[in-house]
C-alpha cells in the first residue's frame, strides 16, 4: 500500500494550469477574514485586498463582540472594498469562520487569516482555478512565513498529504513546483466552491477557545470523502506573519501548555477517525500510541525527543496520550 494513500482515490495530475481567465465567465469571490484583537496586522490585510487585481466581491471580517478596535479598522476599508462587518458572540476560529459562511453570497469562499497579506493576484488565481474543472471544490497555496521580517526558508514537493497510516504531512508554506492534489489545504490560504460546502461548516465539536487546530484537516477530508478535489497551487500565495494568539494555544516549542496539546491532538483524532476505514482506524491507533510525530509523539517519538534534550517530553507524550484517548472515545460514541 502506497504510503501517501488516503481513503478517497485522487487523482494528481503532474500540472494543472488555470485555463485562459477571458475565456468564461467570471465566478465572485467572498472573502471571509476572522479576526481578534490584532487590528494592525487585520489592516495589512486588508490593504493586500484593496489591491487585489481581481476585486473580491465580497469581504466579510468577522469580529469577537468584545473587540470594536478591529471592527474599526474594517470599519474604515467600506469604501475601497465590498466590506462586511460581522460580529460574533462566541470565542474560537471555528466559529468565526462559520458564522462567515453564513453570510457568504459568492460562487466562491476564499478564507484568509488576520496576519496575512495576499499577494495582488491571490483572488484572480484562486477564481480561475475553479472554472477549469467543475470537481474542483477547494483550492489554496503557499503562506510564506515572515518571522521578524525573515522569511522562512526551504522547499518541499510533498505538500497537503494524508498517509494511510496517519500522519498528515504540511509544508504549505514551503510548497514548491507545480500545482498538485491534495488531502488538506492550510486554514491560512484556503478557499472553496461555495456550491461544494453547501451547508457544511467547521467541526463545532473541535476543542480549543482560540485557533482549535486542526480543524483544516477535518473540513477537507469531509469534502474530499464527497469526491470534491482540493488543489494547492504554490503561486496562490499570501505572506504570513504569524502574530500573538490570545489563548493557551501559543506557537513554537517554547510556548508548550498541555491543554493545548490535549486539545490539539483531540482534534487530529476526531478528524482521522471520521475519514478512514475500520482496517486504517486499527493501524492509526497502533501507530498514534507506539510511534507518532514530534508534534503528536507516541512511545517512540516521546524516546527521540526526551534524547534531544526537550525538556517537555514527558508532558507532551501524556496530554498526546489523553488527547488520543479522548477523541476515540468521542468519535465511538458519536461518530458522525
Amino acid at each position: 500500500m502506497s504510503e501517501t494513500m488516503s481513503t478517497t482515490a485522487i487523482s494528481r495530475p503532474s500540472a494543472l494550469v488555470p485555463i485562459d481567465p477571458d475565456a468564461t465567465e467570471r465566478l465572485g469571490v467572498t472573502v471571509i477574514v476572522p479576526t481578534y484583537r490584532r487590528p494592525d496586522q487585520l489592516a495589512g490585510c486588508l490593504d493586500g485586498l484593496v489591491r487585489q487585481t481581481l476585486a473580491p466581491a465580497q469581504v466579510i471580517v468577522t469580529v469577537r463582540d468584545t473587540d470594536p478596535a478591529s471592527a474599526e479598522v474594517a470599519r474604515r476599508y467600506e469604501g475601497a472594498l465590498a466590506m462586511q462587518v460581522v460580529e460574533i458572540e462566541v470565542p474560537g476560529q471555528v466559529a468565526a469562520i462559520n458564522r462567515g459562511m453564513d453570510h457568504a453570497r459568492a460562487d466562491i469562499v476564499a478564507i484568509t487569516d488576520d496576519d496575512a497579506v495576499p499577494h495582488p493576484d491571490w483572488v484572480e488565481r484562486i477564481e480561475a482555478w475553479y472554472r477549469t474543472d467543475p470537481r474542483i471544490g477547494g483550492v489554496g497555496g503557499r503562506d510564506h512565513v515572515y518571522h521578524d521580517g525573515v522569511p522562512e526558508t526551504g522547499e518541499r514537493r510533498i505538500v497537503g498529504r494524508l498517509q494511510w497510516f496517519g500522519r498528515v504531512i504540511g509544508n504549505h508554506h514551503l510548497g514548491v513546483g507545480p500545482a498538485q492534489d491534495v488531502d488538506v489545504l492550510k486554514g491560512a490560504n484556503w478557499s472553496f466552491r461555495r456550491a461544494a460546502i453547501t451547508d457544511e461548516r467547521l467541526n463545532t465539536r473541535l476543542r480549543g477557545s482560540g485557533a482549535q487546530v486542526r480543524n483544516e484537516v477535518d473540513f477537507c477530508l469531509r469534502l474530499s470523502r464527497r469526491g470534491w478535489r482540493l488543489v494547492y497551487d504554490p503561486l496562490v500565495a499570501v505572506d504570513h506573519f504569524p502574530a500573538v494568539r490570545f489563548d493557551i494555544d501559543q506557537r513554537g516549542s517554547d510556548h508548550f501548555h498541555p491543554l493545548a496539546q490535549e486539545n490539539a491532538t483531540y482534534n487530529d483524532t476526531i478528524a482521522l477517525m471520521a475519514h478512514f476505514t475500520p482496517a486504517n482506524r486499527m493501524v492509526f491507533a497502533a501507530w498514534a500510541f507506539l510511534v507518532g510525530t514530534c508534534e503528536f509523539p507516541g512511545a517512540v517519538q516521546w524516546a527521540r525527543l526526551a534524547l534531544r534534550g526537550d525538556r517537555h517530553a514527558g508532558a507532551k507524550l501524556g496530554a498526546t496520550l489523553r488527547g488520543r484517548l479522548a477523541g476515540m472515545r468521542d468519535w465511538r460514541e458519536s461518530p458522525a
